[in-house]
């Protein structure tokens, strides 16, 4: 057989460059720390790290939203926290101010203190978050969402609406609460029903808020307790047009009990005095201070402040309704905000075994790459020297 000058000098050639590859493969192998550079190099690993490489990122992406998730939980928190500061300081004004010793002049300046209290609790309600967006405006974050009309009233000028923010590959935290939700979905009275005079009395009764004894009878319809004179009275219930009770005997204090409800009056009623009980009705917070306000601020006439008594009471019965609703959404947040941080932790642990099954198919070992290294190196300059070696065995040098 006839191997030509030409054909040795290609084969060398080629081992040459055949070397110089899988030294440059080695080299780079260690310069990126990766054992699979390209898919080719494994393409079963290469196959496996990317899905692994894309639920590192998901998880990443969770992560993220969980930052997110915490910033406007703890901003909704804060602000809960401040509302329920506010209304606990309105309370002890309003008992503060149902004291018969103080002048109208004192009452007034503790209702102008309850209106600078209800401006607060209204800039509280039309709190943004970081992005300058609104807190309980529902999807309507760009919306102002409490605001007071031209006859004192509040309106809401969001939307129902609840943001969620993925968490983790199957779950999803709420992150907002509707305006309605916080303040204005409150029951006045006692959650079930409320108590009220008529502001025709001319005598010092004063009601109470009244329980629901036994819920089987209880129905929810109007009713009206009317003193058909100082020792007795009567009660009607307007729904059905009907009397419950006749010419009862009156004595101060003592609990007065029908459909399954119970409250009492104590004072001294005068004959065609009248007080009703109504179901709950949702009423806003503000309208609560506002209505606290307005009570105060009204002058006591003739001695008798069995009406500023009634208002302040029914007040603050409102308001302990009101605190409660706010507790409640304030427990629901953190409830929120342990929530998250619990799935904080699981998608840490996620990750650091994904991470961990990622290096096992990706990362070099570099100790059997450096020590490749070195004999790829050997072998590359063995190669080059036998191709100097090699290419000078020609007949023409023999020929000289």
């Amino acid at each position: 057989m006839r191997i030509s000058s030409t054909q040795m000098n290609q084969q060398g050639i080629s081992a040459i460059l055949e070397q110089q590859a899988q030294l440059s493969k080695t080299q780079l192998q260690l310069s990126t720390g990766r054992r699979v550079v390209t898919p080719a190099d494994d393409p079963a690993a290469s196959a496996q790290a990317l899905g692994l490489t894309q639920a590192v990122t998901g998880t990443q992406q969770y992560q993220t939203n969980i930052d997110v998730a915490q910033g406007r939980l703890n901003l909704e928190e804060g602000v809960l926290g401040g509302a329920g500061d506010l209304l606990q300081s309105v309370r002890v004004l309003a008992l503060q101010a149902n004291n018969a010793t103080l002048s109208n002049s004192d009452r007034t300046a503790i209702a102008n203190e309850v209106r600078q209290r209800l401006d607060e609790l209204l800039a509280l309600a039309n709190s943004r978050d970081a992005g300058g967006e609104y807190l309980f405006a529902g999807y309507k974050g760009q919306t102002q969402p409490f605001s007071q009309n031209s006859g004192g009233g509040f309106i809401y000028n969001g939307d129902q609406g609840q943001r969620y923010l993925q968490i983790g590959p199957t779950r999803q935290i709420a992150v907002s609460d509707s305006g309605t939700d916080v303040f204005q979905a409150i029951r006045n009275g006692n959650g079930t029903f409320t108590t009220q005079d008529n502001v025709a009395n001319t005598g010092s009764g004063i009601i109470n808020t009244g329980t629901v004894v036994n819920p089987a009878a209880y129905q929810a319809h109007n009713f009206t307790i009317t003193f058909t004179s100082a020792t007795t009275f009567d009660v009607v219930n307007n729904t059905t047009s009907t009397t419950i009770l006749s010419a009862q005997p009156y004595t101060s204090g003592a609990a007065i009990s029908f459909n399954g409800i119970q409250t009492a009056v104590t004072g001294a009623p005068a004959t065609g005095d009248s007080f009703t009980v109504t179901p709950s009705a949702n009423q806003d917070i503000f309208t609560t201070l506002q209505n606290l306000a307005n009570a105060l601020a009204a002058p006591v006439t003739g001695g008798s402040t069995a009406k500023l008594n009634n208002a302040v009471n029914r007040s603050l019965t409102d308001i302990d309704q009101a605190l409660g609703n706010i507790l409640d959404v304030r427990a629901k947040v953190g409830g929120r905000l342990n929530a998250v941080e619990s799935q904080k932790n699981i998608n840490d642990g996620f990750a650091l075994l994904t991470k961990t099954s990622l290096s096992k198919l990706q990362d070099l070992d570099y100790s059997e790459a450096a020590s490749r290294l070195n004999l790829q190196l050997t072998a590359l300059q063995a190669a080059q020297q036998a191709f100097v070696k090699v290419q000078n065995l020609s007949l023409f040098n023999f020929l000289r």
